[in-house]
């Protein structure tokens, strides 16, 4: 009797193993694959695809885990890894020559059994790094108006309101804060000081990833409008691009002006702004900020 119970307590461990075996195949997996493309569509090889997580350790503290490699001839990188309940995944890539592209997405809990919300298919784009130029650049979180109901000069280039208001003395932009009543609030109006200044606007797509550089690398030529009114709450997705301190010539065709971009809306932003007349480069190099004596809540940090 005693050598038989024995017999049985041998088998334990080995059942507690077949059990923590079965625990684990049950667990879900992260099944990926990025397809990294340039902005012509085309794939690109060699690039290093990323797919993270946070992890909680035991000790509270939150890490990060990673699995990552390079894509291959077809611009694709796939990886897969055990569910750790981790709720979002994040994804990169990057290449010498190239701004990162990263786009995040949420993960199934690990009580869901629907394979397809294990398995992620993510297309990233890399926008080539092209010719980074000295910039006027200023971040704007926040603005106190002078006056209400006033269309106020601003000058970008000393990066403050045009005198009396500060020490600007070039005015490239309007800014008017109207407000009406207490029921319908207020709204911004952009306007401009020259014809041929303007200003345009997009929502940016963020179909392919968050790129780097979230513009274009230059300005358009045309396509902007003298007067911007913003009655919608700010959409830091937006982007814009203008036209300032513009000169025409007798036919009315644009002689001289200056370009630069807006990231975010309107009135937390950041401005970008090329000096060199008819240059439509909007690609800032971060390091050469040409607006010295920022504040660094003020400093631009996206090219």
């Amino acid at each position: 009797m005693i050598m038989k119970k024995q017999s049985h307590l041998c088998y334990l461990p080995i059942l507690a193993l077949m059990l923590n075996s079965a625990c684990a195949q049950n667990k879900p997996v992260w099944n990926a694959t990025i397809k990294v493309i340039d902005e012509a569509g085309q794939p690109v090889a060699n690039a290093d695809a990323v797919m993270g997580w946070n992890v909680n350790a035991p000790d509270g503290t939150l890490t990060f885990g990673k699995m990552e490699g390079l894509t291959d001839t077809n611009g694709i990188f796939k990886t897969s890894h055990e569910a750790n309940g981790s709720t979002d995944l994040g994804f990169q890539a990057s290449k010498a020559g190239y701004y990162p592209t990263k786009e995040g997405q949420e993960i199934a809990p690990l009580n869901d059994s629907d394979p397809a919300k294990w398995n992620h298919n993510v297309t990233l784009m890399l926008k080539k790094i092209g010719k980074p130029i000295p910039m006027y650049a200023k971040q704007i979180d926040s603005i106190t108006f002078p006056e209400f109901n006033k269309a106020i000069g601003y000058d970008f280039m000393a990066g403050d309101w045009v005198a009396p208001y500060g020490k600007g003395t070039t005015t490239d932009i309007f800014f008017s804060e109207n407000h009406t009543n207490a029921n319908s609030g207020y709204t911004f109006t952009i306007s401009f000081p020259n014809p041929g200044d303007g200003i345009q606007g997009l929502t940016r797509d963020s179909k392919f990833g968050v790129s780097g550089l979230l513009s274009s690398h230059e300005a358009p030529t045309d396509g902007y409008q003298p007067e911007y009114v913003q009655t919608q709450m700010p959409n830091p997705n937006r982007i814009y691009y203008f036209r300032v301190r513009t000169v025409l010539d007798e036919n009315g065709n644009v002689k001289s002006a200056l370009y630069g971009k807006i990231y975010g809306d309107f009135m937390q932003f950041t401005y970008y702004i090329n000096p060199t007349p008819n240059d439509r480069n909007v690609e800032f190099d971060v390091g050469h900020n040409l607006l010295g004596g920022l504040e660094s809540f003020n400093q631009a940090r996206l090219p």
